[in-house]
């Protein structure tokens, strides 16, 4: 059954096609690949999807209910969470109190938000962290909090953007094994990553964005093998 139903999604920024006439979905428990060069657009589509961008036309939908025009604490609340490329928690504040802050919204009583927010720190390898300041967490840890926020809002589909940059091979096969994890439970995951090893294993399908625009999409190893693909990667051959 279909979670989300992307349709002639597009976003211009002045001059510049962020987003062109964009479909794709992405189905219950499934985990889909959102990938192409720096700049297509991966970032865009994410924060149209999530609400924090509004489309110049086209529709999202999650659910079977048409998202575009809600907040994104709106959005956040049906069951759909994002994570950050540039991850900002609040540095002052505990590790606990941070995923707190998600799980709040959901569980309005401090002592049920707290007991939640303990499950996934567990979860995702940080309850020995959890009375330090954020602020103080190396960023692979950092990565592991800011999916913990995310998870901490109970969502049905989570928006992963490039949670595993800047980390060691350990640490991406950590990550890509909680991934793993979180989707055994039920939660669908559309994911934006540069680590091409990893989002090839992990997903189900791959989209593929170019200048905005979707130039491929299928299982993985049928999309690396995709001439399009590999000339919007690697350009024209000589």
């Amino acid at each position: 059954m279909t979670l989300l139903a992307v349709a002639a999604l597009s976003k211009r920024f002045g001059g510049l096609q962020a987003v062109g006439e964009l479909f794709f979905d992405v189905g219950e428990r499934e985990i889909v690949g959102l990938i192409g060069p720096n700049g297509a657009g991966k970032t865009t589509v994410f924060a149209l999807i999530s609400g924090f961008l509004a489309p110049d036309s086209g529709a999202v939908t999650f659910r079977g209910r048409g998202i575009v025009g809600l907040a994104p604490h709106q959005i956040c609340a049906l069951g759909l969470a994002r994570t950050f490329q540039i991850v900002r928690p609040f540095p002052r504040l505990t590790v606990l109190a941070n995923v707190m802050i998600g799980a709040l919204g959901r569980r309005p009583a401090r002592h049920a938000a707290e007991a939640h927010a303990r499950e996934v720190l567990a979860e995702v390898g940080l309850e020995g962290r959890r009375d330090v300041p954020a602020g103080a967490l190396t960023l692979a840890e950092r990565k592991r909090l800011e999916l913990a926020r995310a998870l901490a809002t109970e969502p049905a589909l989570l928006l992963l953007d490039e949670v595993m940059a800047g980390l060691n091979a350990t640490e991406v096969e950590r990550i890509v094994e909680l991934i793993r994890a979180v989707n055994r439970r039920g939660v669908a995951i559309l994911l934006i990553e540069h680590v091409m090893r990893a989002v090839m294993s992990l997903s189900d399908r791959v989209v593929v964005l170019n200048y905005g625009e979707r130039i491929a999409e299928g299982p993985p190893d049928a999309v690396a093998r995709d001439p399009k693909v590999i000339e919007a990667y690697l350009g024209e051959p000589a």
